[in-house]
């Protein structure tokens, strides 16, 4: 019978899985006394030999192979081996339970969508779902030791209500060589296709849906035939075996009480029972005593899987869903809490408390703001906020070109409204607005847009004066002031770094 500790370690608490070593059934020195016994006995042995019955001369070649086995005993990768191998172990185990045919979703489509209230309808359900527990004991008594126990041949099978004599025949005259446990799942599904042409299933939806839980279902019959046919290699298995039992065949006289070599040379504390030696013997040979009870689940040991219980509790609930429950419904009435917006359920005194504690709502909702009120404000462009000065690479690699210029593009940004940003006062920014404009700079500037706009207002190749023959907006005084005309060549060696590049000098 499976052991289960879950309650004891509900809540943790002082001292609370040491409680769980004085459990006996299920533990690890119900799994390891024989073993340990044995390796007490020989430590004992080999030490009352080598105590009484030795010579000197005997005792020092003795502790020359002792030193020797103790040396070897670091060469062999115990935690390595052991715990890659118990991990694949403990993966396959608990795969191999959820491969465990369950019929709780195949009956609840059975009850729901093979109709009538007749005793042909019920046949039917009853069938259907007798049909689909008959594939699970079929392939459970092929894998596990339980089962077989319980149900050694087909007339126990027949005898217990999962086959009729009629089908025990029809079964046994199907002869094939491999494991016939998908039969009954054929049965399924003709009958399921019988019950369709009478009427019984509505449509080919409800049809279609009962034989993709049908087949999730077979598909873990198989999934269980596969896990007990395709073991763990069994050379892994030897390696680890041998692993563990030359390490502490080493361990036997290696790590054994040895008097020094030479005389008046301090030898080690003579303890008689090597405790870490023990300790460790405990833990590795435990490790492999685990791996060997779960290796094969559906075997007799204390942690092996109940798999009659589940057969029993498979058989009860399916027919009790798919006959008793049939179109049994309770009366449907307005909840308790069909007047409330918001339902809250009550507490007893025991779970009070739990009332006190607020609602998770994010990690963040109880942060406090900032008292600040200008953090809190969102940030506005100024001329009095100093620019961020960007990384020297930065500003390099993005540099304009010498052979760029906003004359290139005819009437600047002006001609181009999507890329102007207006300021706060309604006019539009320079190109440099953090910085102090020099004004004879500012000067030479606008002398030079003068007579750009005045070559382009006569020459006759340009219609319009602008490129594309339209013929771009007036703008104030005051905005081309603000909107100066600006070659920017690349910066030099000596630049690099400075706060704005050089203006570009015809």
């Amino acid at each position: 019978m499976t052991v289960s500790y879950t309650l004891k370690v509900a809540n943790s608490r002082f001292g609370g899985f040491s409680k769980l070593l004085f459990r006996w059934k299920g533990s690890i020195y119900k799994l390891l006394y024989k073993e340990f016994i044995v390796f007490v006995v020989l430590y004992a042995l080999l030490s009352l030999v080598y105590r009484q019955l030795l010579t000197e001369e005997q005792k020092r070649l003795y502790t020359k192979v002792a030193q020797y086995c103790n040396r070897s005993t670091d060469l062999i990768p115990m935690s390595f081996v052991l715990g890659f191998y118990v991990t694949l172990i403990v993966n396959r185990w608990w795969a191999q339970y959820t491969s465990i045919p369950l019929p709780d979703q195949l009956m609840c489509v059975i009850s729901s969508n093979v109709h009538g209230k007749d005793e042909r309808g019920r046949i039917l359900r009853r069938t259907l779902i007798r049909y689909a527990n008959l594939s699970a004991v079929l392939i459970l008594r092929s894998v596990s030791t339980r089962v077989l126990k319980r149900f050694p041949t087909m007339d126990h099978v027949v005898e217990a209500g999962f086959m009729t004599q009629e089908e025990c025949k029809k079964f046994e005259s199907l002869h094939s060589d491999f494991n016939k446990y998908w039969i009954p799942c054929v049965w399924f599904t003709n009958l399921a296709a019988q019950a369709r042409r009478d009427g019984r299933i509505r449509d080919d939806v409800a049809l279609r849906l009962l034989m993709d839980e049908l087949n999730l279902y077979r598909a873990k019959c198989s999934m269980l035939f596969h896990y007990d046919w395709i073991s763990i290699p069994l050379v892994y298995t030897q390696v680890v075996t041998i692993a563990v039992y030359s390490f502490f065949a080493f361990c036997l006289i290696g790590r054994q009480f040895l008097e020094p070599l030479e005389p008046g040379q301090e030898g080690d504390l003579d303890m008689y029972i090597p405790l870490s030696t023990l300790l460790q013997f405990f833990f590795y040979a435990g490790w492999l005593k685990v791996a060997e009870q779960i290796i094969n689940p559906f075997g007799e040991d204390d942690d092996d899987f109940e798999t009659n219980k589940l057969i029993d509790r498979n058989l009860q609930v399916s027919l009790l869903s798919v006959d008793d429950m049939y179109q049994n419904l309770p009366p449907a009435v307005k909840d308790k809490y069909w007047n409330e917006s918001t339902a809250q359920p009550p507490y007893t005194t025991a779970t009070a408390a739990e009332t006190l504690k607020p609602s998770f709502l994010g990690s963040t909702f109880d942060m406090r703001m900032c008292e600040d009120t200008e953090q809190s404000q969102p940030a506005e462009a100024s001329p009095s906020v100093p620019r961020i000065q960007t990384p020297l690479l930065s500003r390099f690699f993005t540099a304009a070109s010498p052979a760029i210029s906003i004359k290139n593009f005819g009437w600047g940004s002006r001609g181009h409204p999507h890329l102007r940003r207006p300021r706060m006062d309604g006019g539009f920014p320079s190109p440099y607005l953090n910085r102090s404009e020099d004004p004879e700079s500012v000067a030479r500037i606008e002398e030079e847009e003068t007579e750009h706009e005045e070559s382009r207002a006569s020459d006759p190749t340009t219609p319009g004066g602008c490129l594309g023959g339209t013929q771009p907006p007036e703008a104030s005084e005051t905005q081309r002031k603000e909107l100066p005309l600006i070659q920017v060549k690349a910066p030099s060696s000596d630049s690099i770094g400075t706060d704005r590049p050089e203006a570009w000098e015809p």
